[in-house]
């Protein structure tokens, strides 16, 4: 984008290789707002603007300005932080305080509140993150339940709390006189075809109210509140800049959506969008503490801990929280941030469990408890389900890419108001008449990891009863009756259902979360096969597989923990977690002794999903929005050099320099304002092209805009220098302006014959925005993240101009 009259209001000007607002169009279909203007950066020494070379001749260099100028050394929206200079930024900070402890009490209490001021970040964090589930957890129950009735003792009260206090048995809990059925409310009655319409119809309409005042909140509020939001997090964790994206209005109305989306029986969850709350979280309390608000590589140490208590929130699981984090999202991950990851979910599961948001004294709706040991011979059928979540994982991914694709190239997406409804429609019509996509999916998974007891009254828990052969607690494996195979017909269809509706859902312009639908694919499918394998032990337990360790009369199979490793499997096809997601579940149902069918159906479904794609479906999404993120986790095998990189090209026009100390204000404003790029190099002079620095565009602009206005004698022709010592000028010559505080004097350089490979792992093992190409000691071209990602895009036979932003 060309930067005319850059002189007002360039602090909001766009500093990409490729023109901003095309791409911006292209990625988001809703407008953009930012949420927080452009912080202020610190310069390292300080920044200093000097005039030289007055009317008499002399050249008194005068100090124009001690502080740092407002805007030097920040970034602009869509583009990449430099990791680099950052992290030196930090450490020139910490030694200066450092020495500076020794001078003073005050001081020394200074050293000591910084010292603390990350752990106390994390406490803030972890507070807010557990109240904001627990709210959202309450909020939801309660508005989906709303759907089928309301409690007169109380509107506020959901289904089961209102019936606590209720004298009814405990197999008719579910129907006590304080909770009224739409129907019971209406007509008097709750029986009969017209009874059973008018619920009918008052579930489809709560649906849709509450799908279509979370899209028009998302839309008129923060467009950055829909979806996931673990692919941009992911993207920001790499050190792009997105502004607006972990602002209060995308927290609020994140926050609100969704309850609504998840309340409208949509097929998605909200433990994806809680990494989002709680990221937001993190990034609007850092602006409490300087040294996290004025350093961009020190916010994302909090972000990779504020995602771990987004998790440990969402499954009450901090340190599968903690695991997430560190193998699914960040990209940097010191120890440090380890240890303060471990806090900060600590505090927020500690703050969910004291909200109680269930009433069970549980994190999670869906925590269970498994009672019998499991087999050697079921990691067999446990390997089949992880062969089944692999399937069904990379089925998933193309065929949501492919949706998505088609919503962003089409004229689809120009109307997301319609998508939401005509998919909540179709969702809440198909949904009411089986008792189990009716329910929310939390509860569903809750009744799929059950393992039935002698006072269960669900249908899947309705098996012919020989109470003779019942020992203490545990029942033995008995015959199914008509309430399971009508269950599992049911199961059957509700699997089919949650299969294809999620394609279709997940991407939308609401908050849609993608763990919760992929475990309950994962659980139907678990528990059709444990109960399959529980008949087929219970009539042929004479069989050769089953004589040896699974005797009449004896509790051999629970089809709750198959459902279990269903999940698990169906959650690592899609995402590919490894480590992170065993250590979830089996967070999730207490017990040690279940690691290995879950290691083994989480191995198995990844390899089977990474024969068909290498990519998850955060992955996925990152290529689609063409975020410029750059996969830690990929090899690069190609036996390209850097000169086959870098640009210019042949045919390309020379590469764009300054001169350290020849060019006048006029030239650099006519190269700023004539090109696009983030940063030039500055060289001796252009006939030796040897190389002095890097300069950044936004420094250029913010310094030349400020010193025209405060320093005296600035004017086109003054000089500008990068060196220490100007050469002399005539008599008659306007001020000099010295920018050498705003030099990068030593930008990474890699010579022209250097393997790509290893420029590839110099931008990935150190974030770099660019890198220099030199040959013998002359500058030739550029490599920017950009142009590895294209080149990498390339290689693997993909479009290059698939990688959007800078």
């Amino acid at each position: 984008m060309d930067q005319k009259g850059f002189r007002r209001g360039s602090f909001q000007s766009a500093t990409s290789d490729e023109d901003m607002l095309e791409i911006a169009g292209a990625s988001m279909e809703f407008s953009m707002a930012d949420d927080d203007p452009p912080l202020d950066r610190e310069m390292g020494a300080g920044f200093s603007l000097y005039n030289g070379g007055g009317m008499n001749g002399t050249s008194t260099m005068m100090d124009f300005l001690e502080e740092p100028l407002p805007g030097v050394g920040t970034y602009e929206d869509f583009n990449t932080i430099d990791w680099v200079r950052e992290k030196s930024r930090d450490r020139d900070r910490h030694r200066e305080i450092t020495n500076r402890s020794k001078e003073s009490t005050w001081a020394l209490l200074h050293s000591v509140s910084d010292a603390f001021s990350g752990w106390l970040l994390m406490l803030l964090i972890g507070l807010l993150a557990g109240s904001l589930a627990g709210l959202i957890d309450i909020s939801a129950h309660w508005m989906t339940d709303l759907k089928e009735g309301v409690c007169l003792a109380g509107f506020w009260f959901n289904h089961e709390h209102c019936c606590w206090k209720s004298n009814t048995t405990f197999t008719d809990r579910d129907k006590c006189p304080e909770w009224k059925s739409w129907s019971q409310l209406i007509l008097g009655h709750g029986e009969g075809a017209f009874a059973y319409i008018l619920n009918y119809f008052m579930y489809v309409i709560w649906a849709l109210m509450f799908s279509l005042l979370a899209v028009l909140l998302v839309k008129g509020f923060a467009p950055y509140a829909c979806g996931s939001g673990i692919p941009e997090i992911k993207t920001i964790l790499s050190g792009f800049i997105i502004r607006g994206y972990l602002g209060k209005w995308t927290l609020v109305i994140k926050t609100i959506t969704l309850v609504l989306a998840v309340s409208s029986g949509l097929s998605l969850g909200k433990e994806g969008p809680l990494v989002h709350v709680a990221c937001c979280c993190g990034n609007i309390l850092c602006h409490l503490f300087t040294k996290y608000r004025k350093n961009e590589a020190k916010r994302r140490e909090v972000l990779s801990a504020a995602a771990a208590a987004g998790v440990s929130v969402a499954f009450g699981a901090p340190i599968g929280g903690v695991l997430f984090s560190l193998e699914e999202v960040s990209y940097y991950f010191p120890l440090k941030t380890l240890w303060r990851s471990f806090f900060a979910a600590l505090v927020a599961a500690f703050t969910l469990r004291s909200i109680n948001p269930f009433g069970n004294s549980r994190l999670v709706l869906f925590y269970v408890e498994f009672h019998m040991p499991w087999h050697l011979l079921e990691l067999v059928p446990f390997i089949l389900l992880g062969i089944f979540g692999g399937l069904w994982g990379a089925f998933f991914i193309r065929s949501n890419i492919a949706w998505c694709r088609r919503r962003k190239t089409t004229r689809l997406g120009k109307y997301p108001v319609l998508e939401v409804i005509v998919v909540t429609a179709i969702t809440a019509i198909l949904a009411f008449p089986n008792e189990y996509t009716r329910m929310s999916t939390s509860e569903l998974i809750s009744e799929l990891f059950n393992d039935c007891g002698i006072l269960d009254s669900s249908k899947l828990c309705e098996y012919v009863n020989d109470f003779n052969s019942t020992k203490g607690d545990d029942l033995p494996d008995r015959a199914a009756g008509p309430g399971v195979y009508t269950a599992m017909w049911q199961l059957a269809l509700a699997l089919i259902m949650k299969i294809f509706i999620t394609i279709f859902t997940f991407g939308m312009k609401v908050p849609s979360g993608l763990f919760i639908p992929s475990m309950a694919v994962g659980a139907i499918a678990g528990r059709l096969l444990g109960v399959a394998v529980e008949q087929l032990a219970f009539y042929h337990h004479d069989w050769a597989i089953f004589s040896g360790w699974c005797s009449p009369g004896a509790d051999c199979i629970t089809p709750g923990l198959y459902a279990m490793v269903g999940a698990a499997a169906c959650l690592g096809g899609v995402t590919r977690m490894t480590v992170s997601l065993v250590v979830i579940m089996f967070e999730l149902t207490g017990g040690l002794e279940y690691i290995v069918p879950l290691m083994a159906a989480a191995m198995t479904s990844k390899w089977v999903a990474d024969a068909i794609g290498r990519e998850g479906i955060y992955d996925a999404h990152i290529r689609l929005n063409g975020y410029p993120f750059l996969e830690a986790k990929e090899e690069f095998s190609h036996k390209t050099r850097a000169m086959d990189v870098m640009r210019p090209r042949k045919s390309d026009p020379p590469l764009t320099v300054i001169t350290q100390d020849t060019m006048t204000v006029e030239d650099v404003e006519t190269i700023v304002t004539s090109t696009t790029y983030s940063g030039y190099p500055v060289v001796v002079s252009r006939t030796s092209q040897r190389l002095v620095g890097f300069v950044l565009r936004r420094d250029l602009i913010i310094s030349i805009e400020n010193a025209r206005k405060k320093q005296d004698g600035i004017v086109s022709t003054s000089i500008i220098c990068f060196t220490d010592y100007c050469p002399p000028l005539p008599p008659s010559s306007p001020s000099v302006l010295k920018l050498r505080s705003i030099l990068d004097l030593s930008p990474f350089t890699v010579t022209d014959e250097t393997p790509m490979e290893i420029v590839v792992d110099i931008f990935r093992k150190l974030g770099l925005r660019q890198c220099l190409v030199t040959h013998n000691g002359k500058l030739l071209g550029i490599i920017t993240k950009k142009d590895v990602l294209k080149h990498i895009a390339q290689m693997a036979n993909q479009d290059p101009d698939s990688i959007l932003f800078n």
